[in-house]
């Protein structure tokens, strides 16, 4: 069982940056895929980006060229740059992990992005 934690969200106004960070609580965090979703009020959750273990990147449409994903084996960490933040960036984030048949998930992160 792996254990995802996140981090970093809070409270900033539009156009700012935060930086989100889930660590795990595993040695062998470096086989896993992982993956930033976020799920707005009355809405589905949706894929952020991703970050495969080879580092292969993809990010959703709606956050490429704003949002950075990366990944430090080291420390078991994965972590989101947000930037130019939008008041529909505004949601809860899930870090995610992936490996074979096993998928875990974090509790949540809250965003919001609020004047």
């Amino acid at each position: 069982q792996v254990q995802l934690v996140e981090s970093g969200g809070g409270l900033v106004q539009p156009g700012g940056s935060l930086r989100l960070s889930c660590a795990a609580s595993t040695s062998i965090f470096s086989i896993y895929d992982m993956a930033w979703y976020r799920q707005a009020p009355g809405k589905q959750r949706e894929l952020v980006a991703t970050i495969t273990r080879a580092r292969i990147t993809f990010y959703a449409d709606s956050v490429k060229g704003r949002f950075t994903i990366s990944r430090d084996n080291a420390k078991n960490t994965m972590y989101l740059q947000m930037s130019s933040l939008k008041p529909e960036d505004t949601a809860v984030y899930y870090c995610n992990a992936r490996f074979t048949n096993d998928n875990y998930w974090g509790q949540g992160t809250q965003v919001t992005v609020s004047s």
